[in-house]
């Protein structure tokens, strides 16, 4: 379909991505929001959404026939909101939530039981700083305020859920997730590739944290690629991406073939 200068890209960054440029139609791409399409902020209701990036994201979801999907930890009802009017094929929550061919928002699992979010939320309000947000099937406890308390925040927070066993407690950037188990972004690329419109593609998994390498790998085992965005997690040395900024850039590019020639996703963005 069309190309793009790939001189900046190490040898095997460029043979994996190859197939992406050359050919939309046998590739779709799953996108993280936070720390990797959106700029994080202080708060979760802090996120700004760049001037021209819902545009965009339509136009990409076109160039690739609607093989392209958000991958979050966020409920896809924030997501509706950034980027309104377009709503992608989705799932949210890390798995728990998903959108499904008619558009409806369905539930992967159950909320998260009101004990347990109590029992959460005592821990929090015993350090300054802590906000606990609910995401239904999750809760996400945000130390961002608070880094120096991570350590102490998040050996109360597993004492805490030891005697629930279907929970699992994971790594975010300034944020611990509580989760279903058996649930992840990894299940949420699966579920999505189970649709008609990703059906025979390979996935390029786009993310910044712990949360996103399951579905990296995931990607990567259905044929497909990870790209990493430097930050908090993944170091500029070792990442695909320097700022979600510079992804914007490469999603344009994509979205905009005449603009492709300039922009490609490399360790030097």
């Amino acid at each position: 379909m069309y190309s793009i200068g790939m001189q900046d890209i190490p040898a095997t960054g460029k043979s994996r991505l190859d197939g992406l440029l050359a050919n939309a139609d046998d590739w779709a791409l799953f996108i993280d929001i936070d720390g990797t399409l959106l700029d994080m902020a202080p708060t979760p209701d802090a996120v700004r959404v760049p001037h021209g990036l819902v545009k965009t994201l339509t136009q990409l979801d076109t160039t690739f026939s609607g093989a392209v999907g958000l991958i979050t930890g966020r409920r896809l009802a924030d997501a509706d909101r950034f980027f309104a009017p377009l709503k992608l094929a989705a799932t949210g929550v890390h798995g728990t939530e998903a959108r499904g061919e008619d558009g409806d928002t369905i539930m992967l699992a159950r909320p998260v039981p009101p004990t347990l979010t109590e029992a959460v939320c005592e821990v929090a309000r015993t350090i300054p700083g802590i906000l606990v947000e609910e995401k239904g099937a999750g809760l996400a406890i945000h130390y961002r305020n608070a880094p120096e308390a991570r350590a102490d925040l998040e050996l109360q927070l597993r004492q805490t859920i030891r005697g629930w066993e279907g929970y699992a407690l994971r790594r975010g950037r300034k944020v611990l997730d509580l989760v279903p188990r058996d649930h992840s972004k990894a299940t949420g690329l699966a579920w999505l590739m189970q649709l008609t419109v990703f059906k025979g593609r390979r996935p390029v998994m786009i993310g910044d944290d712990h949360g996103d390498e399951p579905a990296m790998e995931a990607a990567e085992n259905l044929g497909g690629v990870g790209l990493k965005v430097a930050g908090e997690h993944f170091s500029r040395s070792g990442a695909d991406f320097s700022s979600p900024a510079r992804v914007r850039d490469w999603l344009a590019s994509l979205a905009t073939p005449e603009a492709a020639s300039s922009t490609a996703p490399t360790q030097h963005l």
